[in-house]
């Protein structure tokens, strides 16, 4: 009898689940960016929620946490209650911040619950025209020939666009002063200012100022990009061990129920097989790649053991 009863309650908890994730959601659900409005991760995260709120009859409300390498944002999402309401949609920078700075507020490995991947989000090395570099070889030229003379910009540290551009200055051997920014937006402005000599910088940030002439696209960061095809890899442009790739991702708390997780993951796999969500992304430069919870999350949690060593690599200990 006793065991009948447990069945009985178990599968009560099974059916209320899926009726949970059936009806979700059934009131606006905050989207928290960590960065300005108008850099790739924005964009790409208004592009997809807004195409699922279409979908499922609930506002997919966008509010910027900018600021402390994205922890802000973060921890926004890891205090905010585990019913899917709260999301982060967040750079592959959330894997970094954590080898970078101590004492955070949350634990990033413990309290985040990967739903998927978006995009990846090919990054590129530019400058302004105003600086006279054409390409890689004259930037690296420049750089060797008076050390620690030249700079580069970047959306904050650990930020993919800060990584990127340090595994650059080490590839090629050359000294330059790192000056980070609080959004990639601000990064941007000064580099087109002709007040920075580079920065690497989500394609799909940069690609309107790469095509009025303001930016000098130099290198791809990982993979020739279509909109981009003359930009040679920054591998083909001379430089060894330099690649890197960036995701842009959706995740929630951690105790977030796992039929919520999943019916988000659904919800966002047909915002993304939308025509016009698929035109939006290729007209920005981004590549749609989704993976399944489970994966993203074992993608989530390799880097985040990943980025310590490189961290170490590149000599920057957490503070």
């Amino acid at each position: 009898m006793r065991n009948l009863k447990l069945i009985l309650f178990f599968t009560l908890l099974l059916v209320a689940a899926g009726a949970q994730a059936q009806s979700y959601p059934t009131r606006p659900v905050r989207v928290i960016i960590p960065y300005g409005p108008g850099t790739g991760v924005d964009v790409v995260a208004r592009m997809v929620t807004e195409a699922i709120s279409k979908s499922v009859g609930q506002p997919f409300i966008a509010e910027q946490r900018v600021g402390a390498a994205g922890t802000i944002a973060a921890g926004t999402v890891a205090n905010a209650p585990a019913d899917g309401y709260t999301l982060l949609v967040d750079s592959s920078a959330h894997t970094s911040v954590p080898a970078l700075m101590q004492n955070l507020p949350f634990d990033t490995a413990r309290d985040f619950a990967g739903v998927t991947t978006l995009i990846e989000n090919p990054l590129v090395l530019v400058t302004a025209q105003s600086r006279g570099y054409k390409t890689v070889a004259d930037l690296v030229a420049a750089a060797k020939a008076k050390p620690g003379s030249i700079n580069f910009a970047s959306g904050g540290l650990g930020t993919s666009t800060h990584i990127s551009a340090e595994k650059f200055r080490m590839g090629a051997s050359f000294e330059a002063v790192h000056i980070p920014f609080k959004s990639t937006t601000e990064a941007l402005t000064e580099i087109m200012g002709g007040r920075m000599d580079f920065t690497y910088t989500a394609l799909t940030s940069a690609l309107s100022g790469i095509r009025d002439g303001r930016l000098v696209a130099l290198a791809m960061s990982s993979r020739r990009s279509p909109v981009l095809p003359n930009v040679p890899t920054i591998t083909e442009a001379g430089v060894a061990n330099a690649t890197y790739s960036s995701w842009v991702g959706m995740m929630v708390a951690s105790k977030t129920p796992r039929e919520i997780v999943n019916r988000l993951y659904q919800e966002t796999l047909k915002a993304m097989a939308t025509p016009d969500v698929q035109e939006r992304l290729a007209k920005i430069g981004a590549e749609p790649v989704t993976m399944p919870p489970d994966e993203f999350e074992a993608l989530r949690r390799r880097e985040l053991v990943e980025n310590v060593q490189l961290m170490k690599t590149i000599g920057i200990k957490a503070q």
